[in-house]
């Protein structure tokens, strides 16, 4: 039976994906004593029903017609009864007591609006790499630092659901951006926790997986104007100096800058010129200057030049191993 009288909620949305969301669950219930596992259907078009069904202990809840990560995410708020409250995408994995470790430390500091750890970046199989992310993990007052880059991984945050009651639900109009929407609107009202150590495994995109951020130059467009129209209108943000949001609109750049120019290189080394040639001009148009800053690396004078000549990449001369740039993360992957 589901948890009755949980302490804390862990909301997986899922949609037709059955192969991933049995070790998702299972790590979920494995992440605490006292955990609710809320499991949103969104309207799933295979046996997804029947396996969650099977499921133990999880309270599941189908929707008809799709929702959407955001729209399917705040279904779960509803349905959750916890008062510490965590999203989990269904092909990641929480690590065994990690839920109850932040709980504690959100228990203990009760300013905190927010706690977040780090994630262990997994490859197209979850399964865990070396890699990490963020390696520095900053705590406080974070508002400004967050508005430059999301650097807490969605499956790590875990907020109080008091906070909900002044900063709202999820924007369902932001796919790939809710949590950061989200996270921002917590930051700017209450201190935020970091725990430095992993507390989930974070499977990422390729450019050609399929996953949300497989498609960077859409997401880093909608982004930007998010920036301009909401973010920059918070009443935080509203009320600073024109240099103090003027430094916030550098910081943003250049990371909006970076991520595009990290992931047309990861898009040559998969043969993917279309993409490559996309996430290059998206740069070029909404962040000119951050352009010209990177203009000089010699990683991006390559990607220009593999682009002009609409050749396939041989050998890349930077690293195989090359990692994704994980300062974003989209909704459901």
């Amino acid at each position: 039976m589901p948890n009755l009288n949980p302490t804390a909620s862990i909301i997986i949305t899922t949609r037709s994906r059955p192969q991933l969301l049995l070790r998702a669950v299972q790590s979920a219930q494995a992440s605490g004593k006292n955990v609710e596992v809320v499991v949103i259907d969104d309207a799933s078009s295979d046996q997804t029903a029947e396996v969650c069904k099977g499921l133990a202990g999880i309270n599941y809840v189908r929707v008809e017609h799709n929702q959407g990560v955001a729209g399917a995410r705040n279904i779960g708020l509803v349905a959750s009864g916890g008062e510490y409250l965590t999203f989990l995408d269904d092909d990641d994995v929480r690590l065994p007591g990690s839920l109850d470790e932040q709980v504690k430390l959100l228990e203990v500091d009760k300013q905190a609006g927010l706690i977040y750890g780090q994630a262990i970046l997994g490859n197209q199989s979850g399964q865990p790499t070396n890699q990490f992310y963020p390696q520095v993990c900053l705590h406080g007052d974070v508002f400004w630092s967050l508005l430059g880059q999301n650097f807490i991984p969605c499956g790590s945050a875990v907020f109080r659901r008091s906070c909900l009651n002044r900063v709202g639900l999820l924007d369902g109009s932001l796919p790939g951006l809710d949590d950061w929407d989200l996270w921002l609107r917590i930051a700017a009202l209450y201190p935020i926790i970091a725990l430095e150590e992993p507390v989930m495994i974070w499977r990422h995109s390729t450019p050609v997986s399929g996953q949300g951020t497989s498609y960077a130059a859409d997401l880093v467009s909608q982004c930007v104007r998010q920036f301009r129209r909401s973010w920059l209108k918070f009443p935080r943000a509203a009320s600073a100096s024109p240099e103090t949001r003027r430094e916030a609109w550098q910081r943003f750049s250049a990371n909006m800058a970076e991520h595009l120019a990290w992931e047309a290189m990861r898009s040559l080394r998969h043969g993917s010129i279309t993409k490559a040639t996309k996430n290059i001009l998206t740069l070029l148009r909404l962040c000119p200057l951050a352009a010209l800053r990177l203009g000089s690396r010699r990683n991006v004078v390559r990607v220009l030049g593999t682009i002009t000549r609409q050749a396939r990449p041989t050998v890349p001369t930077y690293s195989e191993s090359i990692a994704p740039h994980p300062s974003m993360r989209t909704g459901q992957e």
